[in-house]
Formats: structure tokens, sequence, C-alpha cells
């Protein structure tokens, strides 16, 4: 009998029956699938919109204890019919992948040139950073313009 076994499922075990149990129970997602690192989920897959993207990964962070969840979750760009005339072009969404040593003030310095600017990234990426000081190694972060 291992340590995990005595205090009940593995942490991957949890994962995996959340997965299962969320990707039955949620429309316009396809493909879910988990990795796991130590208590770190990345979620990947396919979701026909943002909105279910997101409802994938805040059914996920209330059927498990994790330290983070990175979403991978791939979103289905539908075809658009024709730009409406007085539409702005909308601009490709920019990540950054955080690597040791990272703060979000290091990174809004890197694209705003300004370290203050660092709430923004924040806000964009509050599906997946409950802490603006709680960054991890790997995370990949939209960087809004």
């Amino acid at each position: 009998m291992g340590l995990f076994d005595m205090f009940g499922k593995k942490f991957e075990d949890q994962v995996q029956e959340a997965i299962a149990s969320v990707a039955a129970t949620t429309p316009g997602v396809s493909g879910l699938s988990a990795e796991v690192r130590g208590k770190v989920i990345t979620l990947k897959g396919n979701a026909e919109s943002r909105e279910a993207r997101d409802l994938v990964m805040k059914k996920i962070d209330q059927a498990v204890k994790a330290d983070n969840i990175v979403n991978a979750i791939e979103v289905a760009r539908s075809p658009a019919a024709a730009p409406a005339p007085a539409a702005a072009p909308v601009a490709a969404e920019r990540f950054y992948e955080v690597v040791s040593g990272d703060t979000l003030s290091k990174i809004a310095q890197k694209y705003y040139g300004k370290a203050s600017a660092y709430m923004k990234i924040f806000e964009a990426n509050r599906d997946i950073l409950k802490n603006p000081d709680l960054i991890k190694p790997g995370q990949k972060l939209r960087i809004p313009e």
C-alpha cells in the first residue's frame, strides 16, 4: 500500500476522473486530456468557444485541488463572414512562456516598457492565475496588446 493509497486516490487518478466527467458533461469540448506534473495540471483539447474552454477550467478547478492549472485548450476559430466595414482589425494574441525568475512586472517591462502594467497581463490570464505574485515556469500567459 503506497502513501497516496492511505489517504485516498492518487492526484493523477483524481485528475483523470475529473477530465472524464467534465468531457462528458461540457458541450462544445472535444479531445480533452490533462498532463499532470506534481500538482500542476496542463489541460489540452479543443473547444468551440472561449466560454466552453473557460468552463472546463472552472469545473476542473472545482473538482481537484491543484496548485495551478494551465489552460492549453485550443479554441476553434469559426469561419468569419464578410467583415463589417467599420470593424477594426483584430490583433493576433501573443503568448509568453514563463521561465524561472520571471515576474509579471518583468514581463510587463519587456512587452509594454513599464513594469507597472503587470495587472494588464494578470487580468488577461485570470483563468490560470489566482494571484499576480504567483506565476510558475512553464505557464503560457496571454499578452494583450
